[in-house]
């Protein structure tokens, strides 16, 4: 399979540079009039050359991007698309997980806290579920590298994910795009925008993406069961500008989604190899999750979500004022037969042995963020250029957690923070300048659980032994938690020549205290995990090389996070607890290249090698399935120490879900038809190299070799601004394994089938 797979890609690969030096050699040796687009940036919240920013900083935008969702893809289609840029998720359409440069959290719970932040339109989603809202008509996504809590939303470590939309325009202009693919996906996006009056502009965006079940239950015997969903969103932006030195801009949002949570996979790896067995088949599972006794459930899903900013401007001549009011609200439901198979009274069990029966419910119910953020910022030409902000993000939410056999239990979760930062860059002469840049945060957060709401309902019910739910008044304090810290960060680039520039950068950052209440559910107790501290170093070089032909951005790095947290998820009992590291260990680097080969032929390339390490030589977990009160041991092949003969030492372990290498590269190449159009090839490819699932490693939950590719074959005509093409998504029919469920026995994630179609564009200006 591995060397199937390496093959296959260097296949790949071998062609798109074989179709280079053909290109090549047909070209004309006069000096090529072309050059690569300059790309710009707000990394630093003020738009920059990106080879200006002293910062790792990756983008996707056009076709790159545009590529990547043809298939119908939600936001996981970014994984492994940039450097050192990874995600994952247990929960089908929402709730991702990312990581940068392998930090993340793993935690599948609604209320998990993450290390890596999502800003769409300058606006914080720090929920799982809103990291998860559709992406359509974006006109640049940014990953930001590293720690960057001095200038952005709440506090992060690992980086930040930053999407900004196309807005609205005077002039009239939009566009419209259908698609019709493989297992009846269809897909359809458009835009319009123009102005209503002299001062105000409108753009209205839309998206709606299906997909049909395609997966039977043969436990059932039910054909078309589960795979598919069915998901709308729209977007409402007006901007007021009144005059030259004032603008309003309100965004108005919502999303509505229908469909299927995680595919589970019950025993679809063997013992002691983590190939997919016989078990395993794309089109077919067997599921006997029946959690409220009318019909078995086949894992449904669906979550709305609205939300709205208002984003003011002022620019008072050498000043300008913002400020940011936001507020985003979700709820929702996801169902998943985690065991990934049937477990029969008489014993019978399958596909393979499966112990006991496992489905669950999380709901998410009332979820309300509100953000604030006030900014002044220097407006001119001088040397010194500073901004000054201040921030506050509050946040509130129930989730109940509902099982088979432990009933449904529902704890209420609150989160306020409030922030004051500060930047400033100095050009000390035409070729150094130096930023730096401070913030103090204070974070508190607060867990309720086994109380009574205002109504008198009980927030906790368990079955009864004749089925019903009753009241269940668990005895736990209110859980309540708050830090405060100063983050920092130190910076300079350095432009050798003018296409030419080095940089350095230190940053210093904080995660705020962390209350996982999960193991309530399976009357476990609540956990909570101290603040982690991360100090990032990191050294780059940005060049344009060539006349201007090629870009070839590279950054090392190296980062300590002190106390860092993780969530130790599994055991027999399936517990997911909280825990400290004593310390967490990284480094390594990330390229990212961009050549304009010829004006026919472009190709985009990266790569990332990072290495990371847990340094605590008493940190234990429960790995698959141990239970010593049954004496058993568990159902993986485990690799590392085990003290008592249960529990493993993780010390020495790579952090979970962070891929030890990640290639990326795309090979665009056109040819010329008439006056005003053109055909084009555009092929993508991803790699994600050797990458262990949980924090105990075993042979089972270990990935490596997993690729994917794309392809977009198709015409483009100028003159009346339409486009055809041909699509495919994992055309290879990769089957790669994204994640595992590890207490029951050896359940497998896997990624998205391969899908074929067709798409037509039309745009008008």
């Amino acid at each position: 399979m591995r060397t199937h797979k390496i093959a296959s890609l260097a296949l790949a690969v071998s062609a798109a540079f074989s179709s280079s030096v053909l290109a090549q050699e047909a070209a004309t040796t006069e000096k090529k009039e072309a050059s690569l687009e300059q790309i710009t940036v707000t990394a630093q919240k003020r738009t920059q050359s990106i080879q200006e920013v002293p910062i790792s900083v990756a983008t996707l935008s056009g076709e790159k991007f545009e590529s990547l969702f043809s298939g119908g893809e939600d936001i996981l289609a970014l994984a492994v698309r940039v450097p050192g840029l990874y995600a994952e998720s247990s929960n089908g359409r929402v709730a991702p997980r990312f990581y940068i440069r392998g930090l993340g959290n793993t935690d599948f719970d609604l209320a998990a806290s993450q290390p890596v932040s999502i800003i769409m339109d300058e606006v914080v989603m720090e929920n799982v579920v809103l990291k998860s809202f559709p992406l359509f008509d974006v006109q640049q996504v940014e990953v930001l590298r590293g720690p960057q809590g001095t200038l952005f939303g709440r506090n992060t470590t690992a980086g930040i994910i930053k999407f900004d939309t196309v807005k609205p325009t005077q002039d009239v202009e939009g566009y419209a795009k259908a698609g019709f693919g493989s297992y009846g996906t269809m897909n359809f996006e458009g835009a319009i925008s123009g102005g209503l009056t002299d001062e105000l502009s409108a753009r209205l965006s839309l998206l709606s993406q299906e997909r049909d079940d395609y997966i039977d239950n043969a436990f059932t015997g039910e054909n078309d069961a589960i795979g598919g969903y069915d998901e709308k969103a729209y977007r409402l932006q007006l901007l007021w500008e009144p005059s030259a030195d004032f603008s309003a801009l309100l965004n108005v949002h919502g999303r509505e989604l229908e469909g299927t949570a995680s595919i589970f996979r019950a025993n679809v790896f063997d013992k002691g190899s983590n190939e997919l067995n016989a078990n395993y088949d794309r089109e077919t599972v067997y599921y006997d999750g029946d959690l409220q006794g009318d019909g078995i459930d086949n894992n449904p899903q669906e979550y709305d979500g609205f939300g709205a900013s208002l984003k003011l401007e002022y620019d008072m001549d050498e000043v300008t004022f913002t400020s940011i009011s936001a507020i985003e609200t979700a709820d929702g439901s996801s169902l998943g037969d985690v065991d990934g198979g049937f477990n029969l009274a008489d014993g019978t069990s399958g596909p393979g042995f499966i112990p006991f029966s496992a489905v669950t419910q999380d709901n998410l119910d009332d979820l309300e963020q509100y953000t604030q953020e006030f900014r002044l910022a220097s407006n001119t030409t001088d040397a010194l250029n500073w901004q000054l902000g201040a921030f506050y993000y509050d946040a509130s939410f129930n989730v109940t957690s509902i099982d088979g056999l432990f009933g449904a239990t529902t704890v209420f979760h609150e989160n306020q923070t409030w922030a004051v930062f500060g930047q400033t860059s100095y050009q000390i002469n035409e070729k150094l300048n130096v930023t730096a840049g401070i913030r103090y945060t204070h974070d508190s957060k607060s867990l309720i659980v086994g109380e009574q709401n205002t109504n008198g309902d009980c927030l906790t019910l368990d079955f009864n032994n004749d089925g019903i739910m009753e009241c269940e008044i668990q005895d736990y304090d209110d859980i309540d938690v708050d830090d405060g810290q100063t983050s920092f960060e130190l910076s300079a680039n350095y432009r050798v020549t003018d296409d030419m520039s080095v940089f350095a950068r230190y940053a210093n950052g904080f995660r705020a205290q962390t209350i996982q209440a999960r193991d309530v559910a399976f009357e476990g107790s609540p956990s909570v995990a101290d603040a982690e501290t991360i100090n990032s170093f990191e050294l780059g070089i940005k060049s344009d090389l060539f006349d201007d032909s090629l870009r070839l951005n590279a950054a090392a790095f190296y980062y300590t996070v002190d106390d860092m947290q993780f969530s130790a998820i599994g055991g027999g009992n399936n517990f997911t607890a909280l825990v400290n590291a004593d310390k967490g260990e990284a480094y390594g680097f990330e390229v990212d290249a961009q050549w304009l080969a010829t004006d026919e032929l472009t190709f985009t390339a990266g790569y990332s090698y990072n290495h990371t390490e847990i340094k605590d030589d008493s940190l234990t977990v429960s790995p698959c399935g141990t239970n010593p009160d049954f004496g058993s041991t568990g159902n993986c092949t485990v690799t590392d120490p085990r003290p008592d003969g249960f529990v493993a030492s993780i010390d020495g372990n790579p952090f979970p879900q962070a891929p030890e290498s990640i290639f990326n590269f795309t090979a665009r190449y056109t040819i010329p038809m008439g006056d005003d159009g053109e055909f084009f090839v555009f092929t993508d490819w991803a790699f994600q190299g050797e990458t262990n699932i949980f924090l105990y490693e075993a042979v089972e939950f270990t990935t490596d070799d997993n690729f994917e590719g794309g392809l977009r074959i198709g015409y483009e005509n100028f003159a009346h601004n339409y486009t055809v093409a041909l699509f495919g998504r994992n055309i290879t029919d990769e089957d790669n394994v994204k994640g595992a469920i590890d207490f029951n026995n050896l359940t497998g994630i896997v990624n998205e089938p391969r899908v074929w179609g067709v798409e037509f564009k039309y745009t008008y200006y």
